[in-house]
């Protein structure tokens, strides 16, 4: 195993060469009023076009079956393009052809002869499509920033209460009043604005009992297929290994399948705080993969994260995200696809819901908005706050306005997939997926969640809640699948998480930063939060439950 340190040394040296991507493109989409004829205007694109007739594709897509879909359609042209093969086959099936695609995409498609334009984002969410509408015009773009110009500069109050509450922007809303993001699985069509989901991931009862050794061979097979179609061929790839369940099963299975070299990729802050190097370092000697640790430091955490906010658009008050994105400029000196573990906690059962559990255990299904509370309380973030954290009339103004779970927390499921679904749908598309997306693109990377495509996902709300969070394991299922490709110690580890440690830092590095971002008398928060508040937290006077540091980052993020 070759194994390379980069520390704060290091890390400099490849610090010069970051950049700011570039906003890809934006579509305009207007009426001519006299003419009663709309046209689609295509801006700043570095983007692929394909015409088929009068159909017109425009967005990224990444697909793992476009060879069955050349078979499918019997194209004639020697190496279509990805573009050109949704064309052809939009051409021929219309909406009912997103059944086929497998893969990640978020893209348009113009039928001009019809004057029709449809938005479409893929399953689980792995990329983005935001836009603005009114009667006679729309502006589109796969990323927020774009449409900065367009926008109006009013906060949605809505989304800061739930940014608030969870460290992200759930649902459809984002934190400018007028702009929407298209839900996953869903396409979007004008003029007459019509809404059409073509899948949403659901729970599916088996009648007869299988037990957990059936669930975990469908699962292995399912994995397979999915990890190997992944796999680019005659290129390395990387993969980011904490040395949990989650990553240390991907990176197992891109070294059963792919033949060029692996590099994978842990972090740690600091020699005197605790790490996960012991579990990620076996892995990867396990793997003969070529591992890299990089050393995080609290001045490069506070010096990056305006940057990696600009790169995230809607704010995640994930304290990762920083990681993440210095990461992702370290793999590309490697590589340029990424995989990681991320979805193994929604889809199978992380500890995270054990609360959830216990809440339910101990207080039962209760009242609605009992189980709200309690669900937005497992977050441990701001919810419990919030009155005295907003400012009244904004408090006032949001208090009584229903919360994007509501539905979903209270349908027929069972409790755990209840939970399960909530995870997939909004933090998986809203934090997860778009973190992943956003922060490897900024690097030109590609970055690659197989635990979050859809089949996997599938299997997963198809296997019993008993065989995902056994009491206190969580993941007994994807423990079974996986159990001959990984040293005993990563399977039987209960999992910890990567920490990273805010509450230290703030208190002995960042203090003076944060006043001066937060408590300054021209703050961007002030009009919206209460600063006395914010000073307490600052100051630690009460942190009991040693929470205010990940409060802390989820307000300057």
């Amino acid at each position: 195993m070759k194994q390379i340190w980069k520390g704060l040394k290091q890390y400099n040296k490849f610090q010069t060469s970051y950049t700011i991507v570039k906003p890809d493109w934006y579509l305009l989409w207007k009426k001519n009023t006299q003419l009663d004829r709309f046209s689609l205007s295509l801006v700043n694109s570095s983007s692929s076009i394909a015409f088929e007739q009068d159909i017109t594709i425009v967005g990224d897509i990444f697909l793992t079956n476009e060879r069955e879909l050349i078979s499918y359609l019997n194209l004639k042209q020697q190496n279509p393009s990805t573009h050109e093969i949704i064309a052809t086959l939009w051409q021929k099936l219309g909406i009912e052809s997103l059944s086929f695609l497998k893969g990640m995409f978020a893209f348009v498609v113009w039928e001009q002869q019809q004057g029709k334009l449809h938005l479409v984002r893929d399953r689980t969410g792995f990329r983005t499509l935001y836009y603005i509408f009114t009667e006679n015009t729309c502006y589109l773009a796969p990323r927020l920033r774009t449409l900065l110009p367009f926008h109006c500069q009013e906060l949605d109050l809505i989304a800061l209460r739930d940014y608030l509450c969870c460290a992200f922007v759930p649902g459809e809303r984002t934190l400018w009043q007028n702009i929407r993001e298209l839900r996953p699985g869903t396409v979007l069509s004008l003029p007459r604005v019509t809404i059409n989901t073509y899948w949403q991931p659901q729970e599916i009862v088996h009648k007869d009992a299988y037990p957990i050794e059936w669930y975990g061979t469908q699962l292995r097979s399912q994995l397979e297929q999915v990890v190997s179609e992944y796999l680019p061929q005659n290129e390395s790839i990387g993969v980011y290994l904490s040395g949990g369940l989650d990553s240390s099963c991907i990176t197992a299975l891109a070294a059963k399948y792919h033949q060029n070299p692996i590099h994978t990729y842990s972090i740690h802050f600091g020699a005197e705080l605790p790490n996960e190097l012991e579990f990620s370092s076996l892995v990867a000697q396990h793997c003969q993969t070529q591992h890299h640790i990089l050393e995080i430091t609290p001045q490069m955490m506070w010096e990056n994260l305006a940057i990696v906010m600009s790169h995230l658009d809607d704010p995640i008050g994930d304290p990762l995200t920083v990681p993440n994105y210095l990461l992702a400029h370290l793999a590309k000196q490697d590589t340029q696809i990424i995989l990681n573990g991320e979805g193994g906690d929604p889809c199978f059962g992380g500890p995270k819901n054990q609360p959830m559990l216990l809440n339910q255990l101990y207080q039962g299904s209760g009242n609605m908005n009992n189980l709200l509370k309690a669900y937005l309380t497992s977050f441990k973030k701001c919810f419990l706050d919030l009155e005295n954290l907003l400012k009244p009339d904004i408090f006032q103004e949001t208090k009584e306005e229903e919360y994007v779970w509501e539905a979903d927390l209270n349908s027929n499921a069972q409790y755990l997939n209840r939970l399960m679904l909530l995870n997939i749908k909004f933090k998986g598309a809203d934090h997860i997926l778009t973190k992943v997306n956003n922060l490897t693109q900024s690097a030109n990377l590609r970055g690659l969640s197989p635990l979050f495509d859809y089949r996997i996902v599938e299997i997963a709300m198809a296997t019993p809640p008993k065989f995902k969070l056994k009491g206190a394991e969580e993941k007994a299922v994807l423990k079974q699948a996986v159990y001959d490709l990984l040293p005993e110690m990563i399977i039987k580890r209960p999992k910890s998480g990567m920490q990273v440690p805010v509450q230290y830092f703030f208190r002995k590095y960042w203090q003076r930063q944060a006043r001066g971002l937060l408590l300054s008398k021209t703050a961007k928060i002030k009009p919206y939060l209460n600063q006395y508040l914010i000073r307490d937290w600052l100051n630690y006077q009460g942190d009991v439950w040693r929470r205010y540091g990940a409060k802390l980052w989820l307000l300057v993020s």
